[in-house]
């Protein structure tokens, strides 16, 4: 089986915004499937469906995304999932809009989510698919305040067309592994 896990905040609020990507990429995931979320056993959601011959459960954490970590490991423990089996999808301040970074093991790179989970799991050996979230054409200002704010109009267009690939690099991850999914879907963004 494996885990894959779409991090964001859970309030309506937050749809729609920058750090609620990963909580996007799992409903694209889901949908695809005919798969739709319910209560699971701990402070998430989860999805079920088979791909190929791999049971996926895909969750979005309702712990906010600073206790993501919460979350995720309650899941593994219930599913008795090992880190291998493990895809962690989220978004990244370090990384152009419209880029997506596949990564078998790493820091949390500054990312408030992944932190927590490593302080949860005492590793950073579990593989991530980071989306672009990084502007190209202003500063940032206050990090929490830009991560928390809707996405405008030409990032949201960018987010259309990267949601299938991010799709697509997580099921490759479940059919075919982490080292696969990076050689396939590590490239620089298109014009």
């Amino acid at each position: 089986m494996k885990l894959i896990a779409g991090l964001g905040n859970p309030e309506s609020r937050y749809i729609g915004t920058r750090h609620n990507i990963g909580f996007e990429v799992a409903e694209q995931i889901a949908g695809a499937f005919k798969s739709s979320f319910s209560a699971g056993k701990g402070k998430y959601l989860e999805a079920k469906f088979r791909h190929g011959r791999e049971a996926v459960v895909i969750i979005k954490p309702m712990t906010y995304m600073n206790l993501s970590g919460q979350a995720l490991v309650a899941a593994m423990n219930f599913y008795k999932i090992d880190l291998p089996d493990v895809l962690v999808i989220c978004d990244d301040l370090n990384i152009p809009s419209g880029s997506i970074r596949l990564r078998a093991k790493g820091s949390a790179g500054g990312q408030n989510g992944l932190k927590n989970i490593i302080e949860s799991l005492g590793s950073e050996e579990f593989s991530r698919l980071r989306i672009g979230i990084m502007p190209q054409d202003r500063p940032v200002g206050s990090m929490s305040s830009f991560v928390l704010g809707k996405f405008s109009e030409d990032e949201r267009k960018v987010m259309e067309s990267v949601l299938p690939l991010c799709r697509e690099a997580a099921l490759d991850f479940v059919s075919s592994g982490i080292a696969h999914a990076m050689n396939h879907y590590n490239k620089p963004a298109g014009p």
